[in-house]
């Protein structure tokens, strides 16, 4: 959903940067179902396949997320490369938070999404009242970033957690709950192109949306036939993906089409 940037607002707070997100552009959402897909399939790699556990695994991509995101909030720009990594990091990392919640501790697939929804809700209402506005045409300071983030982490988790809950709990399956979500995104996309509806809200329930549908298109991917999938397995669908977004993030770092511009993030108002 590519949309035109509101006016930045000058804030006392926090080292003042250019923008630190890549402009909303259909090389934007492709890249973010790609990385949600790996975010399912590496963790099952991960977890299951490669016999981590989900307290191991947890742990590890724990620690290179937070790795990422020091990379990431260390940049004075937006870097393609590192702003991707922590993207696909953090994917991977909300999915392992809802599955520990679940599988480990026992909680309920609608009471985890109720909680990331709630979570997420706190997070924007902070967000607004510390800085009015919630678009990402103005991450320019360190406060902003880690209100982003935060959002961006809550969004996986809760996307996971809804995701599991029509494949599973409501027994849709894999390939039902893709073409659902997608139906989803589309009434977004329409809603926002044909009946003006705020940029802003619009992106942010797409990015919600896109977690369960590229977590659906993963599983769909990877899981044996017996259990509704195609059976090409974590490895080669984990692989194929990253090797997709490798492809586009090096054209994107070659051609700057995504950059925010200091002229469009001037321009009227938007996500």
């Amino acid at each position: 959903m590519t949309t035109h940037a509101e006016r930045p607002k000058a804030t006392p707070r926090g080292r003042r940067t250019l923008n630190k997100v890549p402009e909303v552009t259909i090389h934007f959402w492709i890249i973010k179902v790609l990385c949600t897909t790996v975010g399912e399939t590496a963790a099952d790699f991960l977890n299951a396949d490669l016999g981590l556990g989900l307290t191991n695994t947890t742990c590890v991509m724990g620690g290179l997320l937070i790795i990422a995101l020091g990379l990431q909030f260390g940049a004075r720009r937006y870097v393609p490369g590192i702003y991707w990594l922590a993207v696909i990091l953090i994917s991977v990392v909300g999915t392992l938070i809802t599955d520990n919640l679940v599988d480990n501790l026992g909680i309920s697939l609608e009471a985890t999404t109720v909680a990331f929804g709630v979570a997420l809700a706190v997070t924007f209402v902070a967000w607004y009242a510390g800085e009015r506005t919630l678009s990402i045409h103005t991450i320019f300071t360190i406060r902003r970033e880690a209100f982003y983030w935060s959002a961006i982490l809550f969004t996986f988790a809760l996307g996971t957690a809804a995701g599991d809950l029509a494949a599973e709990g409501l027994g849709l399956g894999y390939g039902v709950s893709a073409l659902v979500f997608g139906a989803l995104i589309a009434l977004v996309a329409l809603a926002r192109f044909g009946a003006g509806l705020n940029a802003v809200l619009t992106f942010w329930i797409a990015y919600v949306l896109t977690r369960p549908l590229g977590a659906s298109i993963g599983d769909y991917l990877s899981q044996p036939r017996a259990d509704g999938g195609l059976g090409l397995g974590t490895i080669v669908t984990s692989a194929l993906f990253l090797v997709t977004i490798a492809g586009f993030v090096l054209y994107l770092t070659a051609t700057g089409k995504d950059e925010i511009t200091p002229l469009a993030a001037a321009e009227g108002g938007g996500a």
